[in-house]
């Protein structure tokens, strides 16, 4: 009997996205989910600047609002994230404005057409829109991916990408230990390890500056050469 998903779980991590994150959720709900129900679950991951508070006050019942009483980082909202969503897909979406949820139908068609068990957003190799800002930053990013490459032997061109998608089955396998953004590699390693059917697809990107919330920083960098090292070595492993 052939695969058919239902449910898409949309997971938010957030963190102090105060002026974002009901804009967000607006968005994502209006996002064309190719016949998917939605499922919208927020974690909120300590924030002191409202977002807390908007939640609560503010989010309807179509969104299921998560609250870590103090910040661990993104990899641990996600892991709160992943382990209360129900659906049959799970996609992560940044609570900032820098990836639009109207590119859901190119991220779940390789999912839906039997192809992949895991699509990862592409900022890189895109013919839509993308906001230019820090050359360095970009650089780094290649590095990272091309670093991670030679490990996982992927040909990922944006191992760092906020935008992930995953069937059931690929993450109910995978045990998330990173609590900051080494979430990113480490999730990239263990599909990697895993041998598991990767898709990568071409989105459009809105990028912010520091000054207007950008949080990761150089040695986040660092953290995540360590994590690239650390969860490609070995026999598969959850």
């Amino acid at each position: 009997m052939e695969w058919e998903p239902k449910v898409l779980s949309v997971v938010i991590p957030a963190f102090n996205e105060r002026h974002t994150i009901g804009t967000v959720i607006d968005r994502v709900k209006m996002a064309p989910s190719v016949g998917l129900k939605k499922e919208l679950i927020v974690v909120d991951d300590g924030s002191t600047d409202g977002t807390r508070e908007w939640l609560i006050n503010s989010a309807d019942g179509d969104v299921r609002p998560i609250f870590h009483d103090v910040n661990h980082g993104k990899g641990a909202a996600l892991r709160t994230g992943f382990a209360a969503a129900t659906g049959d897909v799970i996609l992560v979406q940044d609570a900032d404005l820098e990836y639009d949820p109207d590119d859901y139908p190119k991220l779940l068609r390789p999912i839906l057409d039997g192809k992949a068990d895991v699509v990862l957003g592409s900022r890189f190799v895109t013919a839509d829109a993308r906001r230019v800002l820090y050359f360095w930053h970009s650089v780094g990013n290649r590095v990272l991916t091309l670093i991670s490459n030679a490990f996982t032997n992927l040909n990922l061109s944006d191992m760092e990408s906020g935008y992930k998608v995953f069937t059931r089955p690929a993450l109910d396998g995978i045990e998330i230990k990173e609590d900051r953004f080494g979430f990113e590699p480490e999730i990239v390693a263990k599909v990697a390890r895993r041998k598991l059917r990767v898709y990568e697809v071409g989105i459009s990107y809105s990028g912010r500056t520091y000054a207007e919330g950008k949080k990761i920083r150089w040695p986040d960098g660092l953290r995540a050469v360590y994590c690239i090292v650390k969860y490609s070595r070995g026999r598969p492993a959850h």
